[in-house]
């Protein structure tokens, strides 16, 4: 074989190298998701409050931890995409996924007719009822009805707000769940609404509290929501979801915050 023979064959060679590493660089790292409409390419932006115990929180070293927070991981992992958290409070959590600051909410959002009519959720990762939270020893609430007329503390913005609204409650507008206990355990409230797992783990953290379940509604479904335009990150985040769901590793997360599968 002639020299110039084998210099071609070489270059050749080196040509599909370079364009083989090529394929493989698009396809990962910042180059991922570039046809999902995110935010930043390559990035699944995330908003969530970050005080929101056991869903998502700061643990003893700083770092940003919770139920939410590992499943919206495993979501972006099986995606390939890098993760970034926005925090912010609940009340203006929707603002920035409005205004294209962030992708998508993990935060145990409630899935309602009101919030479907203006965005996409993801299957849900999340069952649990709400449920209506008094001192022990109040015997004057044993359902939603007996709210009416007495006073309750609620993010406006909350589907636990719609609730005790919906039952005539007085609400005392708060920013999340530890000024509501906060305001319930110091008599200026009489009750406040939430998730039961939030509760349970309350109680299981820092019990005896003091309070205790007066009444739950059927169990709600939470998922990741995002803006109408996205129907295509949220087809992702399904089979994300999905396979994450089947190979045993969203049982594993809810596991080790609630001791049980709370994910169907």
């Amino acid at each position: 074989m002639s020299r110039r023979r084998i210099a071609a064959l070489g270059a050749l060679a080196l040509s599909a190298v370079l364009a083989l590493t090529a394929c493989s660089s698009s396809t990962s790292g910042s180059g991922a998701g570039d046809d999902l409409g995110l935010a930043k390419a390559g990035t699944l932006t995330v908003a969530t409050e970050g005080t929101y115990r056991p869903f998502t929180y700061h643990d003893e070293s700083g770092k940003l931890v919770g139920y939410d927070v590992e499943i919206i991981e495993a979501v972006a992992k099986k995606l390939d995409l890098n993760i970034e958290f926005q925090e912010t409070q609940w009340d203006g959590i929707f603002a920035g996924l409005d205004a294209g600051r962030v992708d998508v909410i993990a935060n145990q959002v409630s899935i309602n007719p009101e919030r479907e009519q203006k965005y996409l959720f993801s299957e849900p990762y999340t069952v649990s009822p709400s449920v209506v939270v008094v001192k022990e020893g109040d015997d004057s609430i044993s359902s939603f009805a007996d709210l009416k007329g007495k006073k309750t503390a609620q993010s406006l913005t909350s589907n636990f707000y719609k609730l005790a609204e919906e039952a005539g409650a007085d609400v005392t507008p708060i920013e999340g769940w530890a000024q509501a206990v906060e305001l319930l355990r110091q008599d200026r409230v009489e009750a406040t609404v939430n998730d039961k797992l939030t509760f349970l783990d309350y109680e299981k953290t820092d019990g005896p509290t003091g309070l205790k379940i007066a009444a739950e509604t059927d169990p709600a479904k939470s998922a990741v929501v995002t803006t109408k335009d996205k129907k295509a990150l949220i087809e992702k985040i399904d089979g994300a979801l999905a396979d994450l769901r089947e190979d045993g590793t969203l049982a594993k997360i809810s596991d080790k915050y609630f001791g049980a599968d709370v994910t169907e």
